[in-house]
């Protein structure tokens, strides 16, 4: 081949490799521009990895899984509770998410507090 191809060729690869280098590196995931499988697949992701330890406020938990599929709240003397339903298993292809296939996520005055099964029999028994 001729060197002038070859030096495209390779200019244009290593052009390519940069931005996908950035895109990867920079690019942050929406879940409101994700499919279903891709947002529930997100959830059930970043709700594995939360710990207790953490400080997590429920507006970092919107901001990062955007608005919940399902919620309920109630207040209790001066103390504010709820309970966020993100989808994270796909049990019937009926179009509606109900709260079997969703994880909940209780939250005490703004902070996380709990998720998963005990977390809606918390809520349910204050």
């Amino acid at each position: 081949m001729d060197k002038k191809v070859v030096k495209f060729v390779v200019i244009g690869f290593g052009l390519y490799a940069v931005f996908a280098a950035l895109v990867l590196t920079f690019y942050e995931d929406d879940t409101d521009n994700m499919g279903w499988e891709d947002r529930q697949a997100f959830n059930k992701r970043y709700i594995s990895a939360l710990s207790l330890d953490e400080n997590i406020e429920r507006s970092n938990v919107i901001q990062t899984l955007g608005s919940p599929d399902l919620t309920e709240a109630k207040r209790k003397d001066d103390t504010s509770f709820q309970v966020m339903f993100y989808r994270t298993q796909h049990l019937q292809s009926d179009g509606i998410t109900t709260k079997d296939e969703c994880t909940p996520m209780l939250f005490k005055n703004g902070y996380l507090i709990a998720w998963g099964d005990s977390a809606y029999q918390q809520f349910n028994n204050i």
